[in-house]
């Protein structure tokens, strides 16, 4: 016969860390005031959730740790689901260009934009592209994101555009952080291929994509629908590629023009379409049917003294998820912090700071295909959480160049935002 004692041990949870004393923001869907917990506590086992819920309601169990947080505030880790910090050089002698009254599209058209990001990326190597991309991604971390998505697309080539992917996996397994790779090769037209964009496509969907996925080097595909870079057909060819490859596609559509970048997306079941300033209601009406994320991008929108808004909206009427994201990049985002992407996206979209945080946390998991494991504060989901010195959630797209991140938890773990 067991003893009642060991009966009693059996039955209690054996945990490897408890927070208590937390105010608790879950951003479950379907739940008012950023599904808030007050007074509450979090268990975690073997990298998992294991318990949320009031303090009071806490069942039995033991922990190896117990922390207090002191009545501070915790939310799901936040996640960018639209990044390319991976490359080499520097444009900011675009920037001083564009304050002077020079356009986007000018600088492009005379070989700057993409095309001098991508020069410089195919002289830098491996190590070189590694080492100036990790501090952009420990300052991503700085602010509370655990998990990142990295895009090539300043290879333009099968051996950079392969590279860049490579140094985006080696970042995720030196970080600690979740890193998520896209091949973004369809995002401008190689200088090569400039008299013949459609060769640089077939070598793009014959070359790269079978060798890409062969190595298993990217979890999605992208592409810029745009008249700078591809058409809608050009695409098509791209996507359908990848489709067969198993590889789940995403589009930057509709940024400059109206070029039914965000149907074509929602036609090929896109996770994302991302930028959206130019999508017409059809497109909107398409996402919706198809479940395709919106993400937002107020860097760019901010960077490229835009002035046409992204369809808010329409994308609420139609119960399109909308992520928020830095699109960090040498160019057109300088941007390394997602708060800063709440602060832009409240202030120049509309975006309520609610929506602001469940577009850097729940929704910008589902436009990584990687809600059912993350995003919200619940049982059974990955334990990546950031503590945040706030008097409330809303602070976080208020505050301006403020730092409020208190601690970061990966995978139940404390991530150190001072190491190597």
């Amino acid at each position: 016969m067991i003893p009642s004692n060991a009966c009693a041990e059996q039955s209690m949870n054996n945990w490897d860390l408890l927070l208590t004393d937390a105010r608790i923001a879950t951003m479950s869907r379907g739940l008012p005031d950023f599904g808030t917990i007050e007074r509450g506590a979090i268990a975690i086992r073997d990298g998992l959730l294991d318990w949320v819920g009031p303090g009071s309601e806490l069942p039995p169990g033991r922990a190896d740790v117990t922390r207090s947080l002191g009545d501070r505030w915790v939310t799901p880790a936040l996640i960018d689901c639209h990044t390319h910090v991976v490359f080499g050089g520097d444009r900011g002698a675009e920037y001083e260009q564009r304050l002077q009254g020079v356009s986007y599209e000018q600088i492009a058209m005379a070989g700057g934009g993409i095309l001098a990001t991508v020069r410089a990326t195919r002289a830098a190597s491996a190590d070189e592209l590694f080492e100036s991309a990790m501090p952009r991604l420990k300052t991503l971390a700085g602010h509370g994101a655990a998990t990142v998505e990295i895009k090539s697309g300043y290879g333009l080539d099968v051996d950079t555009e392969i590279r860049m992917l490579e140094v985006a996996r080696r970042l995720g397994r030196d970080s600690g952080l979740t890193v998520r790779t896209t091949l973004l090769a369809a995002h401008a037209v190689a200088p090569e291929f400039s008299d013949d964009p459609d060769a640089y496509v077939e070598l793009i969907c014959e070359k790269l994509l079978p060798a890409v996925a062969e190595r298993q080097l990217a979890d999605a595909v992208d592409a810029y629908c745009e008249s700078i870079a591809f058409d809608s057909k050009q695409i098509e060819r791209v996507f359908e590629r990848a489709r067969s490859l198993g590889l789940p596609v995403k589009l930057h559509a509709d940024q400059l023009s109206d070029g039914g970048g965000a149907a074509l997306a929602a036609a090929f079941s896109a996770l994302s379409a991302d930028h959206l300033e130019y999508t017409s209601s059809a497109g909107v009406e398409a996402m919706a049917e198809a479940g395709t994320v919106a993400v937002l991008l107020p860097g760019a929108f901010l960077t490229l003294n835009e002035t046409q808004r992204p369809p808010v909206a329409g994308l609420r009427e139609n119960s399109v998820p909308m992520a928020v994201a830095t699109d960090c990049n040498p160019g057109t985002s300088p941007l390394t912090s997602l708060c800063e992407a709440m602060a832009l996206a409240s202030r120049l979209f509309g975006l309520t700071p609610e929506e602001c945080l469940a577009g850097t946390t729940r929704e910008a998991a589902r436009a990584l295909d990687l809600d059912a494991d993350r995003g919200t504060l619940e049982i059974g989901k990955r334990a990546d959480l950031a503590v945040w010195n706030v008097g409330h959630p809303r602070d976080l797209s208020y505050w301006l160049g403020s730092s409020p991140l208190s601690g970061l938890l990966v995978a139940g773990r404390d991530f150190s935002l001072t190491g190597s």
